[in-house]
């Protein structure tokens, strides 16, 4: 088993590592200004996607955060983004789809600090909270987004629980993530058999991502050999998931999983 693979399924390790990379992380590449940290997502053919010159160098990561809306409406809608990492999706959404507001929570104090000096638009706020135990009281929100961070939490079950108690009947739930294969079973039946929500939309995207992965890789290894010391660029560039790391090739033999789902609170 590999060390991703490891901290992966291993709850505790991952808690403890998770705690301490993402401040690490963040407060080493904040200046480079990464808005994003998730790993991307292109079509065999290239979207029609509309960018502006601010968004554009980030196409790839917005691609992955349109997949996981899929239509779902923002605009006039309150909404909430657990685990925004660095906002660049927060700031994304509310600025193109004028949401009433928008939350963007991460348990990362150093993320959230970069989120509020960096990300200014209408409606749009940043706060520290813990994905397990969500400081919002029930039915809160028209539309809860989880983007490629759920793999880091200690129980995926939780969650979902949190998730379905703050959206309002009739809200949505947009999420995607990547999981090896002895973890798929417990996380898809956490969406699935979810007595409160009702799975609309499962995708395998596994083709997708690894064209992400691919159109980032030289952003992203001169973000780390430019950010991080040299004892820690293999580590960070599997993490990445640069061409030719570890879970670059284990989402292309499919032991590693990337799907996205489309839920619905029951009313």
């Amino acid at each position: 088993m590999g060390l991703i693979e490891e901290i992966l399924v291993r709850p505790k390790l991952r808690q403890k590592l998770w705690a301490w990379w993402y401040p690490f992380f963040t407060r080493r590449v904040r200046a480079q200004g990464i808005d994003f940290l998730n790993y991307a997502f292109q079509e065999e053919e290239a979207a029609s996607l509309a960018l502006s010159a601010l968004d554009e160098p980030n196409r790839p990561n917005i691609q992955l955060y349109e997949h996981v809306r899929g239509g779902v409406t923002l605009r006039g809608l309150r909404v909430l983004e657990v685990s925004c990492g660095h906002g660049g999706g927060a700031s994304y959404f509310a600025r193109t789809y004028q949401p009433a507001e928008y939350i963007g929570l991460d348990l990362n104090p150093e993320a959230i600090r970069h989120c509020q000096s960096r990300h200014q638009a209408t409606g749009l706020r940043f706060q520290v909270g813990d994905a397990q135990k969500l400081p919002f009281p029930e039915a809160s929100f028209d539309v809860v987004i989880n983007v490629e961070a759920s793999h880091c939490y200690p129980d995926f079950p939780g969650f979902v629980d949190e998730v379905a108690r703050v959206l309002k009947p009739g809200g949505r739930f947009c999420h995607a993530d990547l999981r090896y294969q002895n973890g798929v079973d417990e996380w898809v039946s956490a969406l699935a058999k979810h007595p409160k929500l009702r799975l609309d939309v499962m995708r395998l995207i596994n083709p997708e991502v690894i064209r992400g992965m691919e159109l980032n890789t030289p952003r992203y290894v001169a973000m780390v050999k430019a950010a991080l010391p040299r004892f820690l660029h293999g580590l960070a560039l599997d993490f990445a998931g640069v061409k030719g790391s570890r879970l670059h090739r284990d989402a292309i033999s499919g032991e590693m999983s990337y799907r996205s789902f489309k839920l619905t609170k029951k009313s």
